[in-house]
């Protein structure tokens, strides 16, 4: 067994409570004796730090705003990259934190969350005429760090960008052990973000086509929907629940007539697997997305939903009345999702792997930094700590 590892997690975009962050990998590095920090926003976002990790306060990097949060995170590897074994970062801006570090003893990690190139095109602070520029910048970034770090990958979709081979360790989700809740004919949920590119206007709208049946939506809106989704909420077109710790918002998704997913057709979501589409599985709720390569196949290959257009509300709307008024159809879909989701995307199996990369990664950059010193040795004929031939 490895020894235990002194590891810094750290973020300057990310929400503290991210699913992946705070509810999977901090919890598997933690119950594998690992000693945990976590560097990440939490008087922005108003979060507190989990039991069993060591808290550390950055700034957030939101919008044009992000030289602040960089400079203060650089601050801070600077110091603990000296201390610690490893650093997992998971913002492409952390790149920038950890560029050419003196005297770096920790390994760093990169977490691929999402394609950053295609995503600077969706960036409404970003001037039209600039985002080709941020994006070829984003490209070098990767590059760069595909030589210099060791990369993990939350997508298989992922690896064409890269030219190695690094490990995959999907957006899988715990899945719960216990009996499923039959799904309901009045209730369909949405769990996440809410922007516009999501499918924000959309939820609003189909709200409106299926008075009677109730759009809950769990999770915290963009400035780009915001407004509008308050008034949706105000006048009681929808449920909007805003944000909601991780526990009491999955406990939402039992017993829902169906999950939506209406991402729209952009570059970003085009490999990109929406989480929420496993965690609707993952709890027995049939699942409605838009045709994105990844969520249209698991979709399909799993038979657990129905694949509707783009921006096509009405198709979704058909589908709720449908799933409404055939209870044996919507059960059957909830339940061959969730077999699905506990056989092939269970993170309590998932997490083992997560461990070994994390663990492999720093086995071999000790390997890497050692090499040039055991080579010369083999070449002079010299042992460490021993003589130089047999006796």
């Amino acid at each position: 067994m490895a020894p235990p590892l002194r590891i810094l997690v750290a973020t300057i975009v990310h929400d503290p409570e991210d699913a992946r962050i705070r509810h999977r990998q901090l919890p598997a590095l933690i119950e594998a004796g690992h000693d945990v920090a976590y560097a990440a926003p939490f008087s922005a976002f108003g979060r507190t730090p989990p039991e069993g990790v060591w808290g550390i306060d950055l700034p957030r990097a939101k919008g044009k705003r992000r030289v602040g949060a960089v400079r203060a995170a650089r601050t801070l590897l600077s110091g603990m990259s000296r201390a610690v074994d490893v650093i997992l970062i998971h913002d492409p801006d952390l790149l920038l934190a950890v560029l050419a570090l003196p005297w770096r003893k920790a390994t760093i990690v990169w977490d691929v969350h999402e394609d950053t190139a295609s995503a600077m095109h969706m960036r409404d602070w970003a001037p039209p005429r600039l985002r080709p520029i941020l994006s070829a910048g984003a490209v070098a970034a990767e590059q760069y760090a595909e030589i210099n770090f060791r990369l993990l990958l939350a997508e298989h979709g992922y690896r064409d960008r890269f030219t190695r081979i690094h490990p995959v360790v999907p957006n899988s989700v715990r899945v719960p052990p216990e009996e499923l809740l039959e799904p309901a004919d009045d209730r369909i949920v949405y769990l996440g973000k809410v922007t516009r590119p999501r499918g924000g206007a959309e939820l609003i709208e189909l709200a409106r086509r299926v008075p009677e049946v109730t759009v809950e939506i769990i999770g915290p809106a963009e400035r780009d929907i915001e407004d509008e989704l308050q008034a949706a909420s105000d006048e009681g077109i929808v449920d909007w629940r805003g944000f909601m710790p991780n526990d009491l918002a999955l406990d939402r998704l039992r017993g829902a007539l169906a999950g939506v997913s209406l991402l729209h057709d952009e570059p970003n979501y085009a490999n990109s697997q929406p989480t929420k589409v496993i965690e609707y599985m993952a709890h027995g709720v049939p699942v409605i997305t838009t045709p994105n390569w990844a969520p249209k196949e698991l979709v399909e290959h799993a038979e657990c939903g129905a694949v509707v257009p783009f921006g096509d509300v009405g198709a979704a709307a058909e589908v709720i009345r449908a799933w409404a008024a055939d209870r044996a159809t919507r059960v059957g879909l909830g339940r061959t999702g969730y077999d699905y989701a506990k056989t092939h995307l269970n993170w309590n199996a998932d997490a083992r792997d997560f461990l070994k990369a994390i663990e492999d990664a720093r086995m071999l950059d000790l390997a890497k930094r050692r090499r040039p010193q055991s080579t010369l040795e083999r070449v002079m004929g010299r042992r460490r700590g021993g003589a130089g031939r047999a006796r």
